[in-house]
């Protein structure tokens, strides 16, 4: 974690995908992956149907990831009559195309859009497989901007979306809706859900980790946990598939959003006793029994000092 440390100096570690940041091990090697005899199983994702025309492709990488082509993050498929919307297409290229594979595996229908649920570099890499196909790349707000500018050390040649919506708003795929929605949280006012009305099954991006510790450095814990509470409420009977981890349900939501409260109680306790953010990291940073399986665990630290820095240290 040293080299998130120095990649936070620099002010960009706050800025990037935590999975980009740990992966520095070679960033000549991740950025010019060969397809080689890729498929999901050497790209340890899974696929499982989520419903009649919806489906997920599910990663079981832990990091740091020490292959390229491994998938990171999950993506989603969604067959309407007339066409496929395609969520989130991985880091790289070698996996985008292996998702559009995937798809045209599964139905004849084409391609319409590709959906950015955010703008970290394990979510986005795998754009400019879409805009050689001319698909349509779908995001929100500054995703442009941050993609440009804060996912450069990964990625040299971005390719950003080209539809930006900055509203709730509907895509529709022939006789099937899939509807957008902005929610606040995770990554700096680029995150997005999809929910698609008629199969009760949203596509959450990072917004829920299920099973993994979740990335926190871009977030904001208070308005992460009235987010999660947000989508509980609204959505009590949907079929989740997170950004990272396996397939849930709203209990998923109830599970991240205990842990954001622990957190953010730890916090407000090292702020009445006048902790510093060394005695915090030296004292409780070992993993909770609770959470002693999940994934991702070289992120607990850091939620640490996220909780720390908006939570202990703000007046």
């Amino acid at each position: 974690m040293n080299t998130l440390r120095r990649c936070l100096i620099l002010g960009l570690a706050t800025l990037l995908t935590i999975f980009g940041v740990i992966s520095c091990q070679s960033h000549s090697q991740s950025q010019s992956p060969t397809s080689g005899n890729l498929t999901l199983e050497t790209a340890g994702l899974t696929l499982e149907k989520l419903g009649s025309g919806i489906y997920g492709l599910i990663a079981s990488t832990d990091f740091p990831a020490q292959d390229p082509n491994a998938a990171i993050c999950n993506a989603g498929i969604v067959i309407g009559s007339d066409g496929v919307l395609v969520i989130d297409p991985f880091q790289n290229e070698a996996l985008a195309n292996l998702l559009f594979s995937t798809v045209e595996d599964l139905t004849d229908k084409p391609i319409k859009y590709v959906l950015n649920s955010h703008y970290h570099f394990d979510h986005t890499g795998g754009n400019s497989a879409a805009e050689a196909k001319g698909i349509p790349i779908i995001g929100r707000g500054p995703i442009r901007e941050f993609m440009e500018d804060r996912n450069k050390q990964y990625d040299p040649n971005p390719t950003p979306p080209n539809v930006i919506v900055n509203s709730e708003s509907k895509i529709w795929l022939g006789d099937r809706t899939v509807e957008i929605e902005e929610v606040e949280g995770h990554s700096g006012g680029t995150d997005i859900v999809a929910y698609v009305p008629d199969a009760k099954i949203m596509f959450t991006g990072d917004i829920l980790f299920n099973q993994r510790f979740p990335y926190t450095g871009d977030g904001n814990i208070r308005k992460w946990q009235s987010t999660l509470s947000e989508l509980r409420a609204n959505y009590p009977d949907a079929r989740l598939l997170p950004g990272h981890g396996p397939i849930t349900d709203s209990s998923g939501l109830d599970t991240l959003k205990t842990y954001l409260d622990q957190l953010e109680q730890l916090a407000l306790t090292w702020k009445e006793n006048s902790l510093t953010q060394e005695q915090v990291l030296a004292n409780y940073s070992q993993i909770p029994a609770a959470y002693k399986n999940y994934k991702f665990q070289g992120l607990y630290k850091d939620n640490l000092e996220t909780a720390y820095k908006q939570i202990t240290a703000q007046r």
